[in-house]
């Protein structure tokens, strides 16, 4: 099971086409609303989740988390407890865990990205701390994948796919899609 945590706020593009490219490849991906099962993005459109934040059970079951960007919605999924809470039991329990835009910042500021290779949104590297920052489009270390903003969310979502299924799912999705 993965779970993509929404927060009003968050860039819609970053996690409609992570869990698309997700469900294509089979996986059992759940929606989980931070504060109501009702999210609104940043730019207006309105997702009802599959369950709230309060109910997301963290158990064997969950192979990844997945923490859109955009602006409040970082910071609204930042100031979860339960969104906290899951990243602690990813990291405790090898766990993927993946962040595009601004949130790879929310695992910068709890130390997580030290010594790691990681991307974000331009602008938002100095709250990596301690990572390896580049620009590529998408970068993978141990549990954490990062991605740098809405125009890598194909590339994020693909990534997810490799790390959760294989290599070759990722490449049948590519062409499947027509992402040359």
């Amino acid at each position: 099971m993965i779970y993509v945590f929404l927060a009003d706020g968050f860039e819609e593009t970053e996690a409609i086409a992570p869990i698309d490219l997700l469900r294509r490849a089979g996986k059992n991906v759940v929606t989980v609303g931070v504060g109501d099962n009702l999210i609104t993005g940043s730019h207006g459109i309105s997702v009802v989740t599959d369950t709230i934040a309060q109910e997301a059970v963290l158990n064997d079951e969950l192979e990844m988390i997945v923490l859109p960007g955009g602006m409040p919605g970082t910071l609204n999924l930042e100031k979860s407890q339960y969104v906290q809470a899951a990243i602690d039991f990813c990291v405790q329990n090898g766990k993927y865990i993946g962040a595009i835009c601004a949130a790879p910042s929310i695992l910068g500021h709890k130390g997580l990205l030290s010594g790691k290779k990681a991307v974000c949104y331009e602008g938002f590297e100095t709250q990596l701390d301690g990572a390896v920052t580049g620009t590529e489009p998408v970068a993978a270390d141990g549990i954490f994948i990062t991605s740098r903003g809405a125009g890598t969310a194909v590339e994020f979502g693909l990534a997810l796919v490799e790390k959760t299924v294989s290599s070759a799912e990722s490449e049948r999705l590519r062409r499947a899609i027509m992402c040359f």
